[in-house]
């Protein structure tokens, strides 16, 4: 079976010698450690490298979708798309403030949140997702609060059937997870219909781990050992999945959404 190196300096340059096959037209070459540099724009590749590390045995094929992808999304995103087609395919993200380290703070649509993070947006598509930037929303007409209103609109209704499941701890702590894998999962952080939802099942406010972008696991504000025990094993996760968010907890209130950063 097919397999990448293990060691990030062999990764990346095996990411490149694959790109390169894979676009041979393309201007591609390695900034960094962990750092790729394909026609002028620079690309981390520690998600795709973490992808990989909990999926070994597809390595290879990892990163020929995600490459592929990339390029598509290069494509798709050089294209202007009009505002009506674009408008029911607006989602949020949640993202950390440090991806600000590689992206130009004023060319990203977003708005600050809580917990040393921020909400982007993207349009998604069938295969990928192609972010908004603030040049686009120039170009539409509308501001960043008309994305975040659209945004949780649409993904109020991505998933209406959307699947609960609710675990209980010898200890007396509950926890609910949404397990979708369809990129939104921490997103769903944002549900309107959140606290109405959960609260019942864990007994009020209630404390919410977003690792990573594919993980939401709600849990109850007691007792202190069962959230450690999951505080814990939030900050394992975010150390190793690919998309960290953040190992902060999030308070969720019937008046809305606080971090536990600065407490």
């Amino acid at each position: 079976m097919c397999q990448m190196p293990r060691e990030p300096e062999a990764f990346s340059e095996q990411v490149l010698r694959i790109l390169k096959r894979l676009n041979p037209d393309g201007q591609a070459d390695l900034a960094g450690p962990m750092d790729l540099l394909y026609n002028g724009r620079h690309l981390s590749l520690t998600n795709l490298y973490r992808m990989v590390c909990c999926d070994p045995e597809r390595g290879v094929d990892i990163v020929d979708e995600f490459l592929d992808r990339m390029a598509e999304g290069d494509t798709i995103g050089s294209l202007s798309m009009p505002l009506e087609l674009a408008r029911p395919r607006i989602m949020p993200r949640i993202q950390p403030e440090s991806i600000f380290d590689r992206l130009d703070r004023q060319q990203v649509a977003h708005i600050p949140f809580v917990n040393g993070t921020v909400i982007v947006f993207v349009i998604d598509m069938p295969r990928l997702t192609v972010s908004i930037t603030t040049e686009q929303v120039l170009r539409w007409g509308i501001t960043v609060e008309d994305l975040d209103l659209w945004s949780r609109e649409n993904l109020h209704g991505y998933t209406p059937d959307l699947k609960v499941q609710l675990i209980e701890a010898d200890d007396g702590g509950r926890a609910a997870v949404f397990s979708v894998q369809d990129g939104y999962d921490a997103a769903r952080l944002l549900l309107g219909s959140l606290y109405e939802r959960l609260a019942p099942e864990l007994h009020g406010d209630f404390f919410v781990a977003t690792p990573a972008r594919d993980l939401f696991v709600a849990l109850s504000a007691s007792p202190d050992t069962f959230v450690d025990r999951l505080r814990k094993r939030a900050t394992r996760d975010f150390r190793r999945l690919p998309y960290p968010i953040t190992n902060d907890l999030f308070v969720v209130t019937r008046d809305g959404v606080a971090g536990t950063q600065a407490a």
